[in-house]
C-alpha cells in the first residue's frame, strides 16, 4: 500500500496590506479580474459589484488626495482600509475554495505565501524600504546599516502633483542615530535622499 505525500496548504501573501495606495489599488484589480465570473470561486463572501464599487471609489479618492488635502487622505485611507478588509476575506476564500491546487489559486489574482525565504533587495545602497507609516503623510524609513557610521542623515523634499522632481527642491534633513526602529518622515508626497 502505497501512501500519499502529504500537500501543504496553500497560503495567500498578506503583503497587499503594506502596499502604497495606487499599488493596492492595481493589486485589487487584479484580484476582481481573478475572482469575477471564475468557476473556482462561484460563492465568494464578498459580491464582486460590492469589491468593484469599491475599487472605484479608492481610485477617485487616489486621484483627489494628490493635493495634499487632509481631509481627502483622510477618506482615502479609509476606503483603503475597507478594500484590505475586503481583500483579506477574499484571501481567506480564496485559500480554502482552491484545493491546494496552484494553478487554480493563482488564478484568483491572489499571491502564495513564499515556501522559501528570499532576502527582499534594498531601494538603494542606504535605504533598504520606505513603508506607509500609521497615519496619512507617514512614512517608515528603514536604513541600510554601515559599519563604523556613528549617525545617518536622511534628506527628503517634497514633489508638487504632477511632477516628477521638484525645479529647485527644499530640502528637509534629519540626524539619525541608528537603524532601528525605522525613522519616521513627515512627508505625504516626498522624494527620498540619504546620506551618511
Amino acid at each position: 500500500m502505497t501512501q500519499k505525500a502529504k500537500v501543504k496548504p496553500i497560503k495567500a501573501s498578506l503583503a497587499f496590506t503594506q502596499l502604497m495606495p495606487a499599488n493596492l489599488y492595481t493589486f485589487g484589480c487584479s484580484v476582481y479580474a481573478g475572482v469575477n465570473n471564475n468557476p473556482a470561486y462561484s460563492q465568494p463572501p464578498v459580491d464582486m459589484p460590492t469589491l468593484k464599487s469599491t475599487l472605484d471609489g479608492y481610485n477617485t479618492l487616489i486621484a483627489a488626495a494628490l493635493d495634499g488635502s487632509k481631509k481627502v487622505l483622510a477618506q482615502r485611507n479609509h476606503q483603503g482600509e475597507v478594500l484590505i478588509k475586503i481583500l483579506k476575506q477574499l484571501a481567506h476564500y480564496v485559500e480554502s475554495a482552491c484545493k491546494d491546487d496552484m494553478t487554480i489559486f493563482t488564478s484568483s489574482g491572489f499571491q502564495a505565501v513564499s515556501k522559501t525565504h528570499t532576502a527582499t533587495p534594498s531601494l538603494s545602497q542606504s535605504i533598504r524600504k520606505i513603508t506607509q507609516g500609521s497615519s496619512s503623510g507617514v512614512l517608515l524609513v528603514w536604513l541600510v546599516a554601515v559599519a563604523g557610521a556613528l549617525s545617518y542623515e536622511i534628506r527628503w523634499a517634497p514633489v508638487p502633483a504632477g511632477t516628477t522632481t521638484p525645479a529647485t527642491p527644499t530640502w528637509t534633513s534629519m540626524l539619525v542615530p541608528s537603524t532601528h526602529p525605522p525613522t519616521t518622515v513627515f512627508e505625504s508626497d516626498a522624494r527620498h535622499d540619504l546620506s551618511v
